[in-house]
């Protein structure tokens, strides 16, 4: 079934749009599944869940998976996520970006971030208002942040069965990213959009996705 799954998602994405598979909450044994199936990239979102599986990964040979991070990342658990991940999705506060900018340097690295962006209606969900973004994008144009590249921006949608919401909300983050990339054309590269999940994403990629995250419609549901 995650084969089937796997293969009809991949086969309706755009050229150039990255399948990041959320395994969070599901068994290795699903990961390794959809690994078998030609998958590589998979997303976790709770720092001791996501060492458990790089360990099950690399025990299991599959060092060649891509692990992103898209929960809200407390700042005393980054040593259990930034040694290991590609990206981190979910960068959600200035302490936080201040902290993974100093592991990073502390650690001779260069981490790659997503700047989440909130474009939900409900005030329960992280992330930055516009001028927020915007205050961040001038400083780490001006060198602010030696420790990260900030590759662009990510978002969720409001949870409603509303496609002229969700459209909406899809629409102000694509916008806002398209703004970005022609105020900083230095920034070559800031070029990614991470929105749409299993339930929006085809929306999602009518607005600009480059990145979709899906969980349940590949894994089933938890």
């Amino acid at each position: 079934m995650i084969s089937d799954n796997l293969h009809e998602i991949i086969n309706g994405l755009p050229s150039g749009v990255k399948l990041v598979a959320v395994s969070k909450f599901h068994p290795f044994e699903a990961i390794l599944s959809a690994y078998e199936a030609g998958q590589r990239c998979f997303a976790e979102s709770r720092p001791q869940e996501l060492e458990m599986k790089v360990k099950q990964a690399t025990d299991a040979g599959k060092n060649d998976i891509e692990w992103h991070f898209i929960g809200h990342l407390q700042t005393n658990k980054l040593k259990m996520v930034l040694p290991y991940v590609s990206l981190v999705q979910s960068v959600d506060s200035i302490h936080l970006l201040d902290e993974i900018n100093k592991w990073a340097k502390d650690n001779g690295r260069k981490v790659d971030i997503l700047l989440e962006m909130h474009i939900a209606a409900e005030d329960t969900k992280q992330g930055f208002c516009e001028e927020e973004i915007l205050d961040i994008m001038f400083a780490y144009s001006d060198g602010k942040y030696p420790g990260v590249r900030i590759r662009g921006l990510m978002g969720m949608a409001t949870n409603t069965d509303d496609k002229k919401t969700v459209s909406a909300d899809f629409e102000r983050i694509d916008s806002y990213m398209a703004y970005l990339v022609d105020l900083f054309p230095e920034l070559d590269s800031f070029n990614q959009l991470s929105i749409g999940m299993s339930g929006d994403y085809e929306e999602a990629l009518r607005h600009g996705s480059t990145m979709v995250r899906i969980g349940t419609a590949i894994f089933g549901n938890r």
